[in-house]
């Protein structure tokens, strides 16, 4: 492993990057060494074995944060921001650290935690635990906690530190919780903070824009028993707060609960109540049944009113089928009570909506649970483009030409829920025959081509544009395509499948995407078209570049 130099920086760990990625395409077998080592995808594989010359300035910053010992170029960007600070004032560097710690609805910014670039700071300036015992609660480090106990023992329930955290919070709410070698203890301290008296149902409010960390939103607990469930996703630490008369019916844990089902049951056992938390409905966007199976079987309701947003749909039924949902969902749900003739608020049964999503066998259970429907001639054909089934869609076509013109808003916003749900034949299917591309649709009223754009799909992002599709369509965050690309390239959601950005950039220029500038007054922002915004690093330099950004896509 290389070592970092001192006082790194980023942009000679750029120019790195660009220069690996350079000889990487000239074919120099070193720089092919390089990446067949420390990425995994090319693991052990070496010459002419390496596949062709397509990999990207991601590819190059993330095989340089490899060999310096991260996890990706986000963490080594982090870690080189966190350490500049070092070498100023200890409270600067005490708050950069813990912004690291904690997610966004702790610090009040959109940064996520990053638990491992925290540790590796850490181990290089121990001496913050000592300084601050509230960081002595993030890091597990009961030494500190202690002597602020002796002290002081009313200090278990005050809330302090740079982040104005209250000790047990601070200790639940840790991303380093989430490290094996830390979760064991801030348990520990957990345990010993209850024993010296900390009340087990401390909680501070939402401090997630808009909100901050000086005007959270109390209305929004973040309680201890919440980063238990819902950080540390701890069932040990979760079930020593109940047992300590942590409240379970908090208003948020168990909805944040269900990633962990142990705690979930936990939360459960100890009197949580499932109406009102708007965790069944949460339940469904689980591609495993058994959170939603602990949820009915605890007196969640399976017709249980829709919550904002989701009105729409109606009942957990209609979303279950609309999300695409395995038979499992949908047969807990039927067995629990769900009504099997249950219809969205343009009237759209159960059965038609799983005919009309591409899913035969969820309408063969419904029809197993006494529903018997006969389609008409244009959901037959809906159907058909649903499933991706072009044959059959085009002779109903011929028949009946004025589709898909003449079905209606409920029907047309199929295409944008298809590309939402990653069902890339189906959209193909749908705009090939003539479905208009920029209709909207999905939980953020959203285009297929800011879906596309969303999942890093660049493939349908071309195919989109190329088909129609406008890039200057707005969502219902009131942003458009080029907004889209700069949430999602930033903030790197969690997907299936493999997203290419810059591929989406590209397709994007090739659509009337004017180029970009630099921002002279913000380092990481660009100025286009008319906007401050903000990419992430290789995206940027394809809008900046434009032209060679375009010879590049070649």
């Amino acid at each position: 492993m290389k070592t970092l130099p001192a006082q790194a920086n980023l942009d000679h760990l750029k120019k790195q990057a660009k220069d690996l990625l350079r000889l990487y395409r000239a074919g120099d077998t070193a720089a092919l060494a390089r990446f067949a080592q420390s990425l995994p995808a090319l693991a052990n594989r070496t010459g002419n074995a390496m596949p062709a010359p397509d990999l990207r300035l991601h590819d190059a910053q993330s095989c340089l944060a490899r060999e310096y010992g991260f996890a990706s170029w986000a963490d080594l960007s982090a870690y080189v921001d966190a350490s500049a600070l070092a070498h100023r004032e200890r409270t600067a560097l005490i708050r950069r650290w813990l912004g690291l710690a904690y997610g966004a609805d702790v610090t009040g910014t959109y940064a996520a935690a990053r638990p491992r670039v925290a540790v590796k700071l850490l181990l290089e300036h121990p001496d913050m635990l000592d300084a601050d015992p509230y960081v002595a609660c993030t890091a597990g480090h009961w030494k500190a906690m202690s002597r602020a106990i002796t002290a002081d023992p009313a200090w278990v329930n005050r809330p302090g530190g740079a982040l104005d955290l209250p000790p047990l919070v601070a200790v639940t709410h840790s991303s380093l919780a989430q490290l094996p070698e830390f979760a064991a203890r801030l348990r520990e301290c957990a345990r010993a903070l209850l024993d010296a008296g900390a009340n087990p149902n401390q909680r501070i409010g939402n401090r997630l824009p808009p909100a901050s960390l000086a005007s959270p939103v109390e209305t929004e607990p973040l309680s201890a028993l919440y980063g238990a469930v819902g950080v540390a996703r701890d069932p040990a630490l979760t079930g020593m707060l109940l047992s300590a008369g942590a409240d379970p019916n908090d208003g948020e844990s168990l909805y944040h609960s269900l990633e962990n089902p142990d705690c979930t049951s936990l939360l459960l056992q100890h009197g949580a109540r499932v109406s009102g938390t708007n965790a069944l409905w949460r339940a469904l966007d689980m591609p495993d049944a058994a959170a939603l199976k602990l949820l009915l079987a605890h007196g969640g309701d399976a017709n249980e009113p829709a919550p904002e947003g989701l009105i729409f749909w109606g009942s957990p039924l209609l979303r279950a089928i609309a999300q695409r949902r395995s038979a499992r969902h949908i047969a807990a749900l039927l067995v629990a009570g769900a009504h099997a003739k249950a219809r969205t608020a343009a009237g759209v049964s159960a059965y038609r909506l799983a005919m009309q999503v591409g899913l035969p066998d969820i309408a063969a259970q419904l029809r197993a649970a006494g529903v018997d429907e006969t389609l008409s001639v244009e959901e037959e054909f809906v159907s058909a483009c649903a499933r991706a089934d072009i044959t059959q869609a085009r002779r109903i076509q011929a028949q009946h030409p004025e589709l898909p013109r003449s079905l209606p808003p409920d029907r047309l916003r199929l295409l944008p829920e298809a590309m939402a749900w990653g069902s890339g034949a189906a959209v193909k299917t749908m705009v090939e025959l003539g479905w208009p591309p920029d209709v909207r649709g999905g939980d953020w009223d959203a285009s297929a081509l800011n879906h596309a754009v969303f999942r890093g799909d660049a493939a349908l992002t071309a195919f989109l544009l190329d088909h129609g599709a406008n890039w200057r369509e707005t969502h219902g965050y009131g942003s458009d395509a080029l907004g889209t690309l700069g949430w999602a390239s930033e903030n790197e959601p969690a997907l299936a499948e493999r997203p290419d950005w810059v591929g989406c950039a590209r397709a994007l220029m090739r659509h009337g995407v004017p180029t970009a500038q630099r921002d002279p007054e913000h380092d990481d922002g660009v100025l286009i078209d008319g906007r401050r915004m903000r990419f992430s690093e290789e995206v940027t330099e394809v809008l900046v570049d434009g032209a060679s950004g375009r010879v590049a896509a070649r």
